[in-house]
């Protein structure tokens, strides 16, 4: 009886584990006075790793709806996790100025159900 519940314990587990959802990679580069790409989909709960890079100088990266920012320095990868919470559309932006044309720099965030 121990053993079968033991191994019932184990299933469940094992389960659980495999309902979590996988943890989705997007490659973001930041170049003077763009974000390529400039429009991310994403699911409401789906873990994302955003992997951002920049071409030239210092830029920023902020997305206040989700509370995460980071510098983004060159020659380095700066690494933003953040899970969509909520459905819409959403704005982020560069927030160190990077110069003429800095104020155009941003893309969307869209988080379908």
């Amino acid at each position: 009886m121990a053993l079968s519940g033991l191994l019932l314990g184990a299933a469940t587990i094992g389960l659980r584990a495999a309902a979590q959802p996988q943890e989705q990679v997007i490659k973001v580069l930041a170049r003077r006075f763009t974000y390529t790409p400039n429009k991310l989909t994403l699911k409401k709960g789906v873990p994302v790793i955003l992997e951002l890079t920049t071409a030239d100088v210092l830029m920023g990266f902020n997305a206040p709806d989700f509370g995460v920012r980071a510098d983004i320095i060159p020659g380095q990868v700066a690494r933003v996790r953040l899970v969509p919470d909520k459905v819409g559309t959403f704005t982020f932006f560069c927030d160190i100025f990077c110069g003429s044309g800095h104020e155009t720099m941003n893309g969307t965030i869209t988080v379908a159900a």
